[in-house]
């Protein structure tokens, strides 16, 4: 049976943690408040997330990433100025540099206290936030087939991505700690291989049928197909504090799936490996983020991220410009030059120590930060 064309429409989701404008903590009171003036005002394009102080947002169904970045920015300081009136504002990182866990409450809603009683301390743990990019493809055995070969790039969209360097008021070595805490839920981490969509929705049902997830939604993979829309949903990422970073990540993961589909049309197609070997480069994402390389299986060596990331533009670059993002792509070259938000966090935390902050004060300094770049840095 021939594919059609995939669409290539695009769409990000982003959520950001709600923190006080004056102390820096998450927020604890005048969420609710917010949460309406939020759904009333913004198209009902903002949701309540498991934990009190978090809200996502979802574009539209984009063109380009173009349109989805004014969406974003538009979204980013709508939340900002509506959450002024309540003294909050929101921070795109993946963690919050000193928040207690065991502090937080959730959302007050069914499914909420169900994912609760379910998951118990491991759920609790959850003060993290991500970004998920879909792309528009309306043929199911290529959703599955794009699945397989695209679970390579994921390291390498995670290590440009990072912003949950810290973990309780201290530095975790890591610079993106979110998926330590992320992959202690069940069915996380890379997706399983699939020879078909039937054969994925027959393992799918097998887990309905005993009763151990409601559906697909339940299956938190690291690239996964979207149950509500024919996409393929990239979630692998931490949310970027800077919104030209994650339109940039957006890009990237649109080209790269038309890339492989490229191939395929060519009958070609991308290697595909072993989850072992790229759960070592996801580690090293985890871990390093653009800092150390990562292993090219291929050549089997490490390569400096700088080299991967212009082999990147070079081969995409037919991808990019059908897809009006050149621009963007280029521009994952600034994220090498300054550094990922993880790097820009740890700068800010060690210039504070330095003028004579203690941990505390320094890492709200890094709070201040996340503010000011989540809604400035447009």
């Amino acid at each position: 049976m021939s594919v059609c064309d995939p669409l290539w429409t695009i769409g990000v989701e982003e959520e950001y943690l709600m923190v006080d404008r004056d102390t820096g903590e998450l927020a604890t009171t005048q969420m609710g408040n917010l949460m309406k003036d939020c759904q009333k005002e913004l198209d009902n394009l903002v949701r309540p997330e498991f934990l009190k102080s978090q809200v996502e947002v979802a574009t539209h169904i984009c063109k380009d990433v173009k349109e989805a970045r004014a969406q974003l920015a538009w979204l980013r300081q709508s939340i900002s100025k509506l959450g002024t009136k309540y003294n909050l504002a929101p921070i795109a990182a993946s963690t919050h540099p000193n928040a207690e866990w065991d502090q937080q409450e959730h959302t007050d809603a069914e499914r909420y206290h169900t994912f609760a009683e379910d998951m118990q301390a491991v759920v609790r743990r959850l003060i993290i936030s991500g970004m998920h990019v879909h792309v528009g493809i309306n043929d199911d055995d290529l959703r599955i087939d794009l699945m397989n070969q695209v679970s390579y790039f994921l390291p390498h969209l995670l290590a440009l991505s990072t912003s949950s360097a810290f973990w309780r008021g201290r530095d975790t070595g890591l610079k993106c700690y979110r998926l330590s805490v992320f992959d202690e839920l069940p069915r996380t981490g890379l997706p399983e291989h699939f020879d078909s969509y039937s054969e994925y929705q027959k393992h799918v049902q097998a887990l309905v049928n005993v009763g151990v997830i409601k559906d697909a939604t339940m299956l938190w993979w690291d690239v996964r197909p979207a149950v509500k829309f024919p996409t393929l949903e990239m979630r692998i990422t931490d949310i970027c504090t800077t919104l030209d970073d994650a339109v940039a990540l957006a890009a990237l993961f649109q080209c790269i799936l038309r890339m492989l589909y490229r191939l395929r049309r060519g009958n070609q197609r991308w290697r595909t490996y072993r989850s072992m070997l790229v759960n070592e480069n996801r580690w090293r994402a985890q871990r390093y983020g653009i800092d150390n390389g990562l292993v090219d299986f291929g050549k089997g060596q490490c390569v400096a991220f700088e080299e991967l990331l212009e082999e990147f533009i070079d081969m995409l670059k037919e991808d990019a410009e059908a897809l009006n993002c050149s621009e963007e792509i280029l521009s994952l070259r600034n994220i090498l030059t300054r550094g990922t938000s993880s790097h820009r966090q740890l700068d800010v935390f060690k210039t504070a120590k330095e003028n004579g902050a203690d941990d505390l004060e320094a890492s709200r300094a890094v709070v201040k930060w996340l503010i000011t770049e989540t809604v400035n840095g447009l």
